[in-house]
C-alpha cells in the first residue's frame, strides 16, 4: 500500500451502534489509527482501513473467502442486528479486533435485515484470484474494492425488494422564501423500475407528499438535517440520510441533471421550478454515486402538477387503510380487497394509483372506458390475464442489465417480456373501438423490438443459471467459437477418465483414481498400502510423490500436469466466450431500453385494468360517473372491504344510501354540499358507513368501477379522515390532544371541494368541553369550509342544529329492540337518535351483571335531570357560528368608573364609624353621578 493512502485513513468514522442495531442520528464514533503504529498494520488490515476511510458511513462487507467479514465498530453493529456470534481477530493498537462474519451464499438474507433497519452497506469483492496475488510476492494482498453500495433507497435484487411495491429514493430540497414561506421539492426515483417524479409543496403539505410516496430512504441537505423547525417533520421518517450541500446546489443543478441524462438542456423534459432542479438534481448525483459511476435506464423526471392528485394527509391514509392496515398488513387493507393484478409490475401500478387518486375528470373517465372495455369482454380479459400470469418483470430485469447486477435469467425475462408483449397487441389488434389508454399500450406494445427478442431466443439455453459466472446459458450451436471451446474442455474430461483407466491397468492397483482439489489441481490419488509401490522403481520415473495422507497417497504425472493446463485452458476460454456474448447482449438490450420501459408500462397499465374489470365483475361493481360538479349521489353503497371479509363468513353486506349533493331547493340551492349528522348506537356500524364512502370516492378517482348501485361524484380534491383514536406518546400527544390537531388540520384546510369524515370529535375530554367543541365544528364546516362531510357523534343535543343550519341533514343508524337486547340493523335512515345504547354494548361485551344493572339505574337518574334543559333550548339561545365573524375587540374601562371602583377598594369598613361610614356613602354617590354618562 502506498503511504499516501495510509495518510489518508488516519481515522476511520464507523456507522455507531444502537439497541436496534440502526444507524442513530447522532455523530458517528471514531477509530484513531495513530502515525507511530502505521507500521504495525498487517497488510491486509492496511488495505481493510483504507477501503473503509473510503466508505465511512457504511458497514463494510469485506470479501475473504467464502465470508464477508466485518470488523471494528462495524462488526459490533452487525452483530447485534444480524443475532450473529462476535468473535475477534488480531490486534490493533494494543487491543482485540472485534470481527462477524456471513458467508457469500446467505449475503443477500443478512443484507435484507441490515438495509430493514436503515443501514447502508459497502460491499467489498476480491478483485483477483489469491494465485495472482501470490505471483505478486508471498505477503501481496489480494485485490479488493467495493463494487456497489447497497442503501435503503438503491435496492435492484429480487432477494431484497418487494416485487409488489416500488422502492423510491426520494431527495427533499428547500427554497428560503419571504415572511418564512419556504417551498419545498421531492424528487423520488425508483431505480429497480426506472421512474423518476418530481413535485413542489409548501411546508403545511410536505408530510403527505412525502407519506403518497413512502420513500425507502430521503436525502436532504446537511442544513435541512440541522433545522430545528423542520425536525419533528425529518426525524421520524425513515432512512433519513443527510448530505453535504454541494449535491443539492441550486446553481449547478440543471448542469448536472442535463449531463446525467446526455442532452446540452432540461428543457425538452419541462418546466421545472429551481428548487424543483435542485431536488432532481441531487437524487441523480445521489444514485450515481451508489452506483459507482453506473447509470440506471431512469425516464427523464416527469413534473407533476400541484392539485393533480387527490390531497390525502397521513392521518387520512392510516385511518382509511389503504395501502396497510393500522397493524401494518396488507391483509385487511383496501389494496388487498381490490388487487386482482397478476404481475408484479401491475400490482405496483395500482398501489400507485391508490396512493395518488386523480383530480381530472377527463383523466378518470379515460381510466373508467379501459375497465369498461374489458369488464363487458369476457374473453378478451381472460386471454390476456392467462398471458399476463407468464410474463416477467421486464422493469426490474431491465435495470439490472443495465446497471451490470444482470444475470441470464434476466436477459430471459427481457426476451420472454417483449414476446409476451407482441402477443397482447396482436390480441389487441382484434379488438374493436379500443379506448384511448387501451389503444395507447396496444400500439406501444406493436412498437416493441421483436428482433432482439429472437435473438435472445437463439442465444440462451434451456436451462440457465442464476449467475453469469457460472456459465453454460449459451445454447450449443448459437457460437462456433464457443462450441470448440466446449468440446475440447469436455474431451480433455473424457481423456481423464481414459488415463485412470490407463494407469490403473499400469499399476494394477484397481482403487486408483485421479482427483481434483483447489489446492493440488489433479492428482493420482491412491489407498496408503500401494503407496509404496508406485514410489518404487519402475513406477517411480511415471508417478511423482506429492502428498501423503493418513489414509491416501497422492501423486501427479507429467502427462497429467500437461492435460490439466490444457483443461484450465479450454474451462476459462469457454468461460470468456460466454461473457463477451452476455455483454454483447446486454448492450443490445440497454441500447433498446426506452422501448423496452415503455413496453413494460403498458403491461402494467393492461394488468391493472384487467384486474379492475375482474374485481368489477367479480364484486357486481358499478361505473361511477365523476364531472366536476359538487355531487356527491351513492345508491346502494357498501365498504369493499368489510363486504369481502362478511361474504367470506357466508353474511350479507347492508348496503346504504348516501346524499351529500348541494340541496336542489330553497336559499342554498347548489351553493355547496351536505353535511350529515350521523347518530347511533356503538356497533351500528357508523364507522364503517363513514369510511366506505371515503373509499368509494377513492376507488372512482383511481378509473375504477364502485361497490354501489349507482354513484355520482362531483370530484373530491382534499379528503379527510379523522375516525378511531389513538395517543402519540413519543410527540408528548395525548391521544385527545392527537384527535384535536387532525381536527386542526381538517378546518384549516377543507375546502368547498374537500370530503371530511369526522368520527366522534370531543369524546375524549369532559362532556360539555367535547359537546361544545364538537358544536362549534359542525358549524364551522357548515359556514366557513362549506364542503361535504360526514360526521358522527354521540352528542344527540347536535342534531336539533339541523333546525337553523340549512344544509345540515340527519341520519341514524337503525336499531331494533326486542326483549331487551338491541338488535343492530346496520341500515341508515333519515332522523336522528334519541339514546347511545351503550349499556346494551356492554352486555355484549360481558360486563358484569352487576355493573350492568348499577348502569341502568344511574343512567335513569341523569336521564331524569337532563330532561330539565332540553337540546331545544339550547338551540334556541345560541347564535349561529359567531365565529364566522370577527371576535369584537374587549371593551374599553371606563376612567371614571375606575375611580369609583379604586375609591371602593380604599375603603375599610371595620374601622369606620356610623358617621364615617354615612360620609363615604355620600362620597360614593356623587363620584358614581359623575361615572353616569
Amino acid at each position: 500500500m502506498e503511504s499516501t493512502a495510509m495518510d489518508a485513513a488516519r481515522t476511520i468514522t464507523a456507522e455507531p451502534a444502537s439497541d436496534a442495531a440502526k444507524p442513530p442520528d447522532d455523530a458517528t464514533r471514531v477509530t484513531p489509527i495513530a502515525a507511530d503504529e502505521v507500521g504495525r498494520v498487517t497488510p491486509m488490515m492496511e488495505q481493510y482501513i483504507e477501503i473503509k476511510a473510503a466508505n465511512p458511513d457504511c458497514l463494510l462487507f469485506y470479501r475473504m473467502g467464502d465470508f464477508y467479514e466485518l470488523f471494528f465498530d462495524d462488526a459490533e453493529v452487525a452483530s447485534r442486528a444480524l443475532g450473529i456470534v462476535l468473535t475477534k481477530r488480531g490486534k490493533h493498537l494494543g487491543a482485540d479486533i472485534p470481527m462477524c462474519g456471513v458467508p457469500v451464499e446467505r449475503a443477500d438474507e443478512y443484507l435484507h435485515r441490515l438495509i430493514a433497519l436503515g443501514n447502508r452497506v459497502a460491499v467489498c469483492e476480491q478483485l483477483e484470484d489469491p494465485a495472482q496475488a501470490r505471483k505478486r510476492g508471498a505477503k501481496s494482498v489480494v485485490r479488493r474494492d467495493v463494487i456497489r453500495l447497497v442503501t435503503p433507497g438503491t435496492l435492484t435484487e429480487d432477494s431484497l425488494l418487494d416485487a409488489k411495491r416500488n422502492n423510491y429514493l426520494a431527495a427533499l430540497a428547500r427554497s428560503r422564501g419571504s415572511a418564512g414561506e419556504d417551498r419545498f421539492a421531492l424528487a423520488w426515483i425508483d431505480i429497480s423500475t426506472g421512474e423518476f417524479r418530481v413535485a413542489e409543496c409548501d411546508r403545511a403539505s410536505l408530510a403527505a407528499a412525502v407519506a403518497r410516496i413512502e420513500p425507502g430512504e430521503i436525502i436532504v441537505s446537511d442544513a435541512l438535517y440541522s433545522d430545528t423547525e423542520l425536525a419533528a417533520t425529518l426525524r421520524g421518517l425513515p432512512a433519513l440520510t443527510p448530505l453535504p450541500r454541494d449535491v443539492f446546489d441550486g446553481a449547478t443543478a440543471e448542469r448536472r441533471l442535463a449531463a446525467f441524462f446526455g442532452v446540452a438542456t432540461t428543457a425538452a423534459f419541462g418546466a421545472f421550478s429551481r428548487v424543483e432542479l435542485a431536488a432532481a438534481a441531487a437524487a441523480v448525483t445521489y444514485v450515481e454515486r451508489t452506483q459507482l459511476g453506473k447509470r440506471p435506464p431512469l425516464a427523464p423526471p416527469a413534473r407533476e402538477a400541484a392539485g393533480a392528485t387527490l390531497a390525502l394527509d397521513q392521518a387520512t391514509r392510516s385511518n382509511l387503510e389503504l395501502i396497510r392496515t393500522l397493524a401494518g398488513e396488507r391483509r385487511g387493507s383496501l389494496l388487498a380487497a381490490i388487487d386482482r393484478t397478476v404481475t408484479a409490475a401491475g400490482s405496483r401500478l395500482l398501489t400507485q394509483r391508490l396512493a395518488a387518486p386523480l383530480t381530472d375528470p377527463a383523466e378518470i373517465g379515460r381510466r373508467l372506458d379501459a375497465v369498461a372495455v374489458f369488464a363487458a369482454d369476457a374473453v378478451t380479459r381472460s386471454h390476456i390475464r392467462s398471458g399476463l400470469k407468464r410474463a416477467p418483470d421486464l422493469a426490474r430485469a431491465l435495470s439490472r442489465i443495465v446497471i451490470g447486477g444482470g444475470g441470464p435469467r434476466d436477459l430471459a425475462a427481457i426476451r420472454d417480456g417483449m414476446f409476451a408483449a407482441a402477443e397482447f397487441a396482436d390480441r389487441l389488434a382484434h379488438v374493436p373501438d379500443l379506448p384511448h389508454e387501451i389503444a395507447q399500450a396496444a400500439e406501444t406494445l406493436r412498437s416493441a423490438d421483436t428482433a432482439l427478442a429472437e435473438e435472445l431466443g437463439k442465444a440462451l439455453a434451456e436451462e440457465l443459471p442464476a449467475l453469469r459466472r457460472d456459465g453454460g446459458f449459451v445454447r450449443e450451436g448459437y457460437a462456433a467459437v464457443l462450441d470448440e471451446a466446449r468440446a475440447l474442455r469436455d474431451e480433455s474430461r473424457r481423456v481423464i477418465a481414459t488415463l485412470q483407466v490407463r494407469y490403473a491397468e499400469t499399476t494394477g492397483v484397481r482403487a486408483l483414481k485421479i482427483r481434483h482439489n483447489n489446492v493440488l489441481g489433479y492428482f493420482v490419488d491412491v489407498p496408503a498400502q500401494h503407496g509404496e509401490k508406485l514410489m518404487s522403481a519402475p513406477l517411480n520415473a511415471t508417478f511423482i510423490h506429492r502428498q501423503t495422507t493418513a489414509g491416501q497417497v497422492r501423486f501427479t504425472t507429467t502427462e497429467l500436469g500437461e492435460l490439466e493446463a490444457k483443461i484450465a485452458t479450454a474451462a476459462d476460454r469457454a468461460l470468456a466466450l460466454e461473457l463477451e456474448i452476455f455483454d454483447r447482449l446486454a448492450a443490445a438490450i440497454a441500447a433498446a431500453s426506452v422501448t423496452i420501459k415503455d413496453a413494460a408500462n403498458a403491461v402494467a397499465a393492461l394488468d391493472v385494468a384487467c384486474g379492475l374489470a375482474t374485481l368489477a365483475v367479480e364484486r357486481d361493481y358499478v361505473r361511477p360517473q365523476v364531472d366536476g360538479s359538487l355531487a356527491f349521489a351513492i345508491s346502494g353503497g357498501r365498504h369493499p372491504v368489510v363486504e369481502q371479509m362478511l361474504a367470506a363468513g357466508g353474511g350479507p353486506f347492508v348496503a346504504n344510501d348516501c346524499d351529500l349533493s348541494p340541496p336542489q331547493t330553497g336559499e342554498t340551492r347548489g351553493q355547496a354540499g351536505r353535511i350529515w349528522i350521523v347518530t347511533g348506537p356503538n356497533m351500528a356500524g357508523k364507522s364503517t358507513f363513514l369510511r366506505q364512502n371515503a373509499l368509494i370516492v377513492i376507488l372512482a378517482q383511481i378509473g375504477s368501477f364502485v361497490p354501489a348501485r349507482a354513484a355520482h361524484i362531483g370530484v373530491i380534491d382534499r379528503l379527510f379522515s379523522r375516525v378511531g383514536a389513538a395517543d402519540d406518546l413519543a410527540r408528548g400527544h395525548s391521544t385527545f390532544m392527537v384527535e384535536m390537531v387532525e381536527t386542526a388540520a381538517i378546518l384549516n384546510q377543507a375546502g368547498e371541494r374537500a370530503l371530511v369524515i369526522l368520527d366522534e370529535i370531543g369524546r375524549g375530554t369532559a362532556t360539555f368541553d367535547g359537546l361544545s367543541i364538537a358544536w362549534a365544528t359542525i358549524e364551522h364546516l357548515h359556514e366557513a369550509n362549506r364542503c361535504r362531510a360526514l360526521f358522527a357523534t354521540h352528542f344527540h343535543e347536535m342534531t336539533a342544529l339541523a333546525a337553523k343550519l340549512p344544509r345540515l341533514h340527519n341520519a341514524t343508524m337503525r336499531v331494533k329492540e326486542w326483549h331487551g337486547d338491541v338488535v343492530f340493523l346496520h341500515e341508515v335512515v333519515a332522523g336522528a337518535a334519541d339514546r347511545s345504547y351503550g349499556i346494551a354494548v356492554a352486555k355484549l361485551a360481558g360486563l358484569p351483571e352487576s355493573v350492568i344493572e348499577r348502569a341502568k339505574v344511574v343512567l335513569a337518574q341523569i336521564e331524569a335531570e337532563d330532561r330539565v334543559s332540553p337540546a331545544r333550548r339550547l338551540i334556541d339561545d345560541l347564535p349561529l357560528f359567531a365565529s364566522a365573524r370577527p371576535a369584537a375587540p374587549p371593551a374599553q374601562k371606563d376612567s371614571a368608573l375606575m375611580t369609583l371602583v379604586d375609591a371602593l377598594a380604599a375603603l375599610n369598613p371595620d374601622d369606620m364609624s356610623p358617621r364615617d361610614a354615612l360620609e363615604a356613602l355620600y362620597v360614593l354617590k356623587a363620584k358614581l353621578g359623575k361615572a353616569k354618562p
